[in-house]
């Protein structure tokens, strides 16, 4: 089973492993890369030493670095890719066939490089798996002949009874059997509250358990578990995650092909050799090789600085691109903890009458809304007088003595149940989650209780149509229709896809981003399948290290105005990296020209090479600096 393994295989995804160790190789290859230029450097300038002597180490580079990385550019030939690499791969050819091994050695440091600030990502999306099986239990405590004995868990079969510590996962869908206590479902459900866990109460796997003890009947076995599920979701989701083009490569694809035909044209105008390698070596595309991958790592460590973590670096050169912007809706359109929103007395009692007696009661409660009741009495000021003979039956609600009058905390079943007199003011059933207050046996309120929307969520999703041209925004939660309605329409969403499963997610995702370039943000291990199947994925906060690996960014604030931060500095990194590539081209252009015609020599093409490099990668440095406003809000 995939839960006893931390190096959980892809079924159907090309061998990564493959990958991995191929751009391990071109780590290596980039870090001989520098060592043989500083030697050369130091040699030449440093010792003076004879040309023959400090031209080894680049001669040495060239030969068991340069080798490797042509022969893999001369399949992309054969394959008809021509991208910018492999004019740099003619170029590493042309500036050993005119002794320019310095030049030479320089460009086999780009190529390797650019493959090196990969592997890293890489190696992140393929250990997302391991991230969530490591989050499941290997042993089950069962409980059989009033013994606990410790099995693995593929030995769990339906029915069997078991035991979950405090603060344990629970390994498989279950029904409690005994105890009482709170368990974390946020993980899986997306949901911010902590469930109370009494006798019949259903529970799922991978949430994780309270400061009891519970004891189990497993509904499921852990292969067929919610949990288990959720992981084979994400194993498809990998599988398929899109393919995105570099934007290096899409100029380099128009980019090679003419400088390959100029170069050619050259050489059969004059009947010179050396016409084809001037117009190569001023040709080199270094703005392509250099100055993107500066203007990357410049605006990756802008980001960093603003506590967002690029960890996928494409995704900056994508999300400009995005038209079709899907949230989740708790934790990350919303603050992922519970409010009391409104109190609606019954005849007969006031709000300053009813908040007293309940917060005063709540004190000794630990349920997920007793926090939220609490929180609105601090804000009102409101004095708690003491409370007494304080009890909360299973499934009752909570019930106690203030100032000598009865107050009951309970459900709108249990106030029909009782026949409560009042019981007709109770107000029809809205969005949220609710409580009934009764007090000295009559109904007194109804508590309504809202995950509230962030502040900036309705300013932020209002602007991203007009400022940053998606042309659509949808909400995806697994929460009730009536609760996501309301927050759509309080942040100026009309597209809604309320109570859908990770799996569902997944499929609207990935329907959406056939049609569209898609930006997907959630917090939640719910989110990770659909995050990874968008075209930019990221992660609201830091709550889950399994969402982190599998988001392409992760908003360490947890505010959506960082957000947008990060949209504008991958704006701003796409228009200066097409100004220095773009730019740099141009240069190059003109400077085949003047090779073209015989006025540069294969020398002074690559002096002129030199400085047009300079210029690009002096522009793209600017991606590191901060504007004056990085984000509308």
């Amino acid at each position: 089973m995939a839960f006893h393994r931390t190096d959980a295989t892809l079924t159907g995804v090309p061998k990564v492993e493959d990958t991995i160790v191929w751009r391990s190789r071109t780590s290596i290859i980039a870090l001989v890369s520098l060592l043989a230029i500083f030697s050369h450097l130091t040699m030449k300038y440093g010792f003076h030493l004879d040309v023959l002597v400090s031209n080894l180490p680049l001669l040495v580079t060239l030969v068991l670095g340069g080798t490797p990385l042509l022969l893999g550019l001369s399949k992309k030939l054969l394959a008809r890719n021509f991208g910018s690499d492999l004019l740099g791969g003619i170029s590493i050819v042309t500036s050993v066939a005119l002794g320019e091994y310095l030049a030479g050695t320089i460009i086999v440091l780009m190529l390797s490089g650019g493959e090196a600030l990969e592997t890293y990502a890489l190696k992140r999306a393929s250990s997302v798996l391991s991230k969530l099986a490591k989050r499941m239990p290997t042993i089950v405590h069962i409980k059989r002949s009033g013994e606990v004995k410790d099995v693995p868990l593929d030995e769990v079969n339906v029915d069997d009874t078991f035991v979950v510590y405090p603060h344990e996962t629970c390994p498989t869908d279950g029904i409690v059997l005994e105890g009482r206590g709170m368990m974390d479902e946020s993980y899986l459900t997306g949901e911010p509250f902590k469930m109370v866990k009494i006798k019949g109460a259903s529970v799922i796997s991978g949430s994780i358990n309270g400061d009891s003890v519970l004891t189990i009947r497993s509904t499921s076995r852990a292969a067929d578990s919610r949990y288990s599920k959720i992981m084979e979701v994400m194993r498809e989701s990998e599988a398929n995650r899109p393919k995105l083009q570099r934007i290096g490569d899409t100029l380099g694809a128009v980019y090679t092909p003419i400088a390959l035909a100029v170069g050619l044209l050259a050489w059969w105008a004059s009947s010179d050799p050396l016409r084809f390698l001037s117009v190569l070596v001023v040709a080199t595309p270094c703005p392509l090789l250099l100055a993107i991958p500066i203007a990357v790592i410049g605006s990756i460590s802008l980001c960093a600085r603003r506590a967002i973590i690029v960890k996928n670096p494409t995704v900056l050169e994508q999300i400009s691109q995005c038209r079709t912007a899907i949230f989740d809706k708790t934790g990350t359109l919303t603050y992922g903890e519970p409010t009391l929103t409104e109190v609606v007395v019954g005849s007969g009692f006031t709000k300053s009458e009813v908040l007293p007696l309940v917060a005063s009661l709540e004190r000794y409660s630990k349920h997920p809304l007793a926090r939220a009741v609490l929180d609105l009495a601090l804000h009102e000021g409101v004095l708690l007088p003491d409370a007494t003979n304080v009890s909360e039956p299973p499934g009752q609600g909570l019930r106690g003595e203030v100032g000598g009058r009865t107050i009951v905390v309970t459900s709108r079943n249990q106030l029909i149940l009782r026949d409560i007199p009042g019981r007709e003011q109770v107000p029809p059933i809205a969005g949220g989650l609710e409580c009934i207050v009764v007090i000295d046996n009559r109904y007194a309120a109804t508590l309504h209780f809202r995950d509230a929307p962030r502040e900036d969520s309705s300013d932020f999703i209002r602007h991203l149509e007009p400022i940053h041209k998606f042309e659509r925004l949808l909400i995806i939660s697994g929460d009730r229709e009536s609760e996501v309605r309301y927050l759509a329409q309080h942040v100026g969403i009309s597209e809604i896809y309320p109570e859908k499963s990770p799996e569902e997610k997944l499929e609207l995702v990935r329907k959406e981003t056939r049609n569209a370039r898609t930006l997907y943000v959630g917090d939640g291990i719910n989110d990770a399948p659909a995050m990874m199947s968008a075209t930019v994925g990221m992660a609201l906060g830091h709550g889950s290290d399994v969402t982190a690996e599998a988001a392409g960014v992760v908003i360490l604030d947890n505010s959506l105005t960082k957000v947008d931060e990060f949209i504008h500095i991958s704006r701003r990194m796409r228009s200066i990296a097409l100004q220095s590539a773009i730019g740099g081209m141009a240069l190059s252009g003109i400077g085949m020209a003047c090779a073209f015609g015989g006025l540069l020599t294969p020398t002074s093409g690559a002096c002129l090479q030199e400085i047009i490099d300079l210029l690009a990668v002096a522009n793209a440095l600017r991606a590191a600096v901060p504007p004056r406003v990085l984000h509308d809000l």
